[in-house]
């Protein structure tokens, strides 16, 4: 076995492991991640009532900027289209300009043909020319080069317009491209007040109020995940992963481990649908790069036919995205400050379920 399939097979027996833990009916599943109680003689814990409260605190400032990353990365993927256009235009632009100078070029040929004929009408020509057969024939020529000119003039006018066009749209791109620009910056300060003032109240507590706030973290996980078990839902889903399906699942699990980071797609850190779209990519089919955009755009299907590779989207306003991985386990990037991990896919409050190839 090559070093690349081992490294691979290593990744894909974590994934079975964390997953076996987790599709466990809820008694076992909650003896498996049931937080270690506080050691007696210890000073006094502190109230899980008001860890609560922070970590409902933290819950909302983490989710807010969760959504606040989703407008940061739209607005980027919107900068990144406008620029292409402009480019595009610009090209347009110059083999417009290129093409009106050889029009002009013409033109001056045909006005410098002119002028030496003197200008004079046809039947003034006629009237002095020496050989009238041959006048007769050469009007025949300058009808020619009168529908030729009359093509050129259309052609140069046309040529002018499309440019004017060009500019114009380009005009309009650059506006677009500005306020999607404000847009980022605007969701970028939002992440970082976000992010700061749950990282200043985290600062504020003490050792043993982290380490209990991590098991209130857990405990809630589990009591969603459990709720999620014991309706039956596993005994439902059988569906089997297609072939990009497969793809996309060994790309995010080849991820796990790897630091979350707001508005990244790899390959050394992930937000949320960073991580979806990227291993979507890398299995040939591209989605939208967001959240909210993969849950209009992709194709909705009832959570009890999902199948491995099918992305979760989660809380009412789309902020959060997942992987299904099979027995009831997500692949996922969390939040600030957390890993690209495996979890329970009914951990969150499920808004539904896209799939990328249907």
């Amino acid at each position: 076995m090559r070093t690349g399939e081992r490294g691979l097979l290593t990744a894909a027996l974590t994934v079975v492991c964390a997953v076996t833990v987790l599709a466990a009916p809820g008694t076992a599943f909650a003896s498996a991640r049931t937080p270690t109680p506080t050691p007696s003689g210890s000073a006094t814990p502190p109230q899980s009532k008001d860890l609560e409260q922070v970590r409902a605190k933290l819950d909302g400032l983490y989710h807010d900027a969760a959504v606040a990353t989703d407008a940061y990365n739209a607005a980027e993927e919107k900068a990144k289209k406008q620029s292409a256009e402009i480019v595009e235009l610009a090209k347009k632009i110059d083999a417009g300009q290129r093409k009106l100078a050889r029009l002009k070029d013409q033109a001056g040929a045909a006005a410098r043909s002119q002028y030496r004929t003197g200008g004079l009408p046809p039947t003034a020509q006629f009237l002095l020319s020496n050989d009238p057969g041959q006048f007769l024939d050469g009007a025949g020529l300058t009808l020619q080069g009168q529908r030729a000119t009359n093509k050129l003039i259309t052609e140069v006018t046309g040529t002018q317009q499309e440019l004017q066009d060009y500019a114009d749209d380009a005009s309009a791109q650059w506006k677009k491209l500005d306020a999607e620009r404000k847009a980022k910056a605007t969701a970028k300060k939002k992440i970082q007040q976000q992010i700061e003032a749950a990282q200043k109240l985290e600062s504020k507590l003490e050792k043993k109020e982290k380490e209990r706030l991590d098991q209130l973290e857990q405990q809630a996980a589990l009591k969603a995940q459990t709720k999620w078990l014991d309706t039956g839902i596993l005994d439902r889903i059988h569906g089997k992963a297609s072939a990009q399906g497969e793809k996309a699942v060994t790309f995010a699990t080849g991820q796990l481990g790897k630091p979350y980071v707001w508005g990244a797609e790899g390959p050394d850190s992930f937000d949320c649908s960073g991580l979806t779209s990227q291993a979507w990519a890398a299995a040939g089919h591209p989605i939208p790069r967001t959240s909210q955009e993969q849950w209009k755009q992709l194709k909705h299907v009832d959570v009890k036919d999902m199948r491995p590779g099918d992305l979760i989207i989660y809380f009412d306003d789309a902020s959060h995205v997942a992987m299904y991985v099979g027995d009831g386990a997500i692949i996922h990037a969390p939040r600030p400050g957390r890993t690209v991990t495996v979890a329970g896919a009914g951990s969150m409050p499920i808004l539904g379920v896209v799939r990328p190839d249907a």
